[in-house]
């Protein structure tokens, strides 16, 4: 298991929430941020690495 962590962000690129995920590797890291996609974009990190910037595309 891995430690990994997934920034939420506002609309003005600030962290607006963190979470700390721990998974089996980076497919499953990768997966569970792609479900906090709400309304904000959100980064996931290992260690001082971004891995993944997942977008929030608004609804039109």
């Amino acid at each position: 298991m891995q430690e990994y962590r997934a920034y939420m962000i506002d609309q003005d690129g600030n962290i607006q929430r963190r979470f700390d995920l721990i998974c089996a590797d980076e497919e499953d890291a990768e997966n569970q941020a792609k479900q906090l996609v709400d309304g904000h974009d959100v980064e996931l990190w290992r260690g001082d690495k971004r891995l993944a910037v997942f977008t929030h595309k608004p609804s039109t």
